[in-house]
């Protein structure tokens, strides 16, 4: 019988987990309130706080230079990630909007990162197809469209290393993946959950971070 270990994540625990973590750089924090602020109705969109400093320990854990990001919303996890990277690498970034990602240019020329950071705006599947092709990419991170997750997956692993990191985010779907007559955005979750899980080209895990948090390693 699997016994349930993780405890409620109540808002005073949550607090400490946040303490207990590296802490956001001022740049970050700036822009975790400035995405509150001027995108109120989708802030929620930005992943949570403690996302950033993962991310960031998975750049410097793998010693990551090309990295590939789908969805940069305000620029909360890619500044993570450039912050961590060499200063000779290089973070592509896929999204649609002009809009949020302006806030997401301001952080970044601000933390001094804008020059390792390639922001792309058009389609992600179209971004991703123009790709080179061939094993180059060190870590991927998912974070968009949920209906294309399967298919940003099949343009990103071909072309990680062996040992590349390919990471999604929203894999849990706020608890709904479990029930399989929900449509949609969750069918599409779990649809993708199952392909990660069956795919021979990785290893992979499904974690309980956040909203869930899939790390799949390129064999």
């Amino acid at each position: 019988m699997n016994v349930k270990k993780n405890p409620q994540l109540t808002p005073e625990l949550y607090a400490y987990v946040l303490d207990h973590n590296p802490p956001l750089g001022p740049v970050l924090r700036e822009l975790v309130e400035v995405t509150r602020e001027q995108l109120p109705h989708v802030s929620h969109l930005q992943v949570s706080e403690e996302q950033g400093p993962l991310l960031a320990f998975l750049v410097r854990l793998i010693g990551a230079r090309q990295i590939v990001e789908v969805g940069t919303f305000t620029g909360f996890s890619a500044l993570a990630m450039a912050q961590a990277m060499p200063a000779d690498g290089r973070l592509i970034t896929c999204d649609v909007s002009e809009e949020w990602t302006s806030i997401a240019r301001q952080a970044w020329e601000k933390a001094g990162v804008a020059d390792r950071i390639d922001l792309r705006i058009a389609p992600a599947t179209r971004t991703l197809r123009a790709l080179p092709a061939g094993q180059w990419i060190d870590l991927a991170f998912i974070d968009a469209d949920k209906g294309f997750y399967t298919d940003y997956y099949e343009e990103l692993v071909p072309r990680l290393v062996p040992g590349g990191l390919l990471v999604a985010d929203n894999t849990l779907y706020h608890g709904a993946v479990i029930d399989p007559e929900t449509p949609g955005g969750v069918a599409a979750i779990r649809a993708f959950n199952d392909h990660v899980r069956a795919d021979e080209r990785v290893d992979d895990v499904l974690l309980t971070v956040a909203d869930g948090l899939t790390l799949a390693r390129r064999r």
